[in-house]
């Protein structure tokens, strides 16, 4: 009797929801889903592999890890098998790691599933409200064609005993360049943190912010980011090497920090300083900050192409990666050290539990703001443009 009760009490809307999740888990069982996703880290790929084995033992979904290094390739792939007439389940991508110009590229293209994400089952425990970019990729809406997986934010960090006064804005940067010349540097572009703090100082500079929010105008674009190349080039001449050569990657700056000679790093993961001293690569005495008035952050998604051959599979696979389960342990900086996209509140007391409570070495201690990046749209030409002008 009890458990009519109980079924009779939930919606009609929540038993159509639930039999449709369970249509998909059935259709998923025995599936092979190619997730196509950055390699470029062996924690990320330990992290996959322990998602591949999570998601074989408990639905039956085989997980196959396609390395790649630019998900650039796997727009063009995609797109090229759309132009050659292939149709649904005709693909060779099920799931792809993407966020940014990327998806901006795949959803104007139509190259994307029908909306789906947000019928996942546990994206009832994203936060979209504190974290709006789990609902706005770049300034473009998902519209449900993504499933947030992890947040990023802009994010410095210098040994503490070598810079007790960390710069919050760009302008104090460009002071503390000014006082200590040499020691500070960005990674060249088109690096994508080379790429942000470009971003960070166009924001920082820009006349109207909003225009930032929609596609640039191309007779506009030059006006709007002469503030810019004004800092830039006030900025340069006071980097490492004076500005005439740039490091390849946020990796070469963090160990010319970890070797005293540069003040400070920069990432786009708050934990990053964090996950390098728990290895011994950073000393304890490394902190982390973000700029008082806020860094540029964003959400990482993965998405679906139109064309999947496990489309269920993804799904279940991408609703996995948003169980409190797989998002704890992505978040650990021992395993990754990746920040969640949910909301600790939605969740039970034993989901809870998972998440550590407080700050640990290295972790941003009071987070600033969250920026929204500029349209996706403005990475292309101020790419270019930084080529043109310093990418001698």
């Amino acid at each position: 009797m009890g458990a009519a009760i109980s079924a009779t009490a939930i919606p009609a809307w929540a038993q159509s929801a639930n039999a449709a999740w369970a249509n998909i888990e059935k259709a998923a069982r025995g599936q092979t889903v190619y997730f196509n996703a950055w390699a470029g880290s062996d924690r990320t790929n330990a992290y996959l592999q322990w998602v591949a084995s999570e998601v074989q033992t408990a639905f039956g979904v085989k997980l196959e890890h396609v390395k790649i290094t630019d998900t650039a390739d796997v727009v063009k792939r995609v797109r090229s098998e759309k132009n050659a007439g292939r149709q649904a389940r005709e693909g060779t991508v099920d799931l792809v790691w993407i966020n940014g110009e990327n998806f901006a590229a795949m959803k104007a293209d139509g190259l994307l599933l029908a909306p789906w994400a947000e019928q996942l089952p546990n994206f009832a425990k994203v936060d979209t409200v504190g974290k709006p970019t789990t609902r706005n990729d770049f300034s473009v809406a998902t519209d449900g064609q993504e499933s947030p997986w992890g947040m990023a934010q802009f994010t410095f960090f210098a040994d503490s005993q070598r810079l007790p006064a960390p710069p919050q804005s760009m302008k104090e940067l460009l002071a503390l360049a000014k006082r200590q010349p040499g020691r500070i540097t960005y990674p060249r572009l088109p690096d994508f943190t080379g790429t942000t703090f470009v971003k960070q100082a166009l924001i920082d500079t820009v006349a109207d912010p909003s225009v930032l929010t929609r596609p640039p105008v191309p007779a506009e674009l030059e006006r709007v980011t002469t503030p810019l190349w004004r800092f830039l080039d006030e900025l340069h001449p006071h980097l490492w090497r004076s500005g005439r050569q740039f490091p390849q990657s946020p990796a070469a700056i963090r160990q010319m920090v970890a070797d005293g000679e540069l003040l400070l790093g920069m990432t786009f993961n708050p934990n990053e300083a964090a996950n390098e001293i728990a290895a011994r690569r950073l000393p304890a005495s490394v902190k982390s900050w973000q700029f008082a008035r806020g860094t540029i952050g964003n959400t990482h998604f993965v998405a679906i192409p139109y064309n999947a051959r496990s489309p269920e599979g993804a799904q279940v696979v991408a609703n996995f990666l948003l169980s409190a389960r797989a998002q704890a342990r992505k978040a650990d900086i021992t395993v990754w050290g990746d920040p969640t996209v949910l909301d600790l509140t939605r969740l039970s007391p034993q989901e809870r539990a998972e998440f550590p409570v407080q700050a640990l070495p290295g972790q941003v201690a009071t987070p600033a703001p969250t920026l929204p990046e500029p349209h996706a749209t403005w990475v292309d030409p101020v790419e270019k443009e930084w080529v043109r002008r310093y990418g001698r």
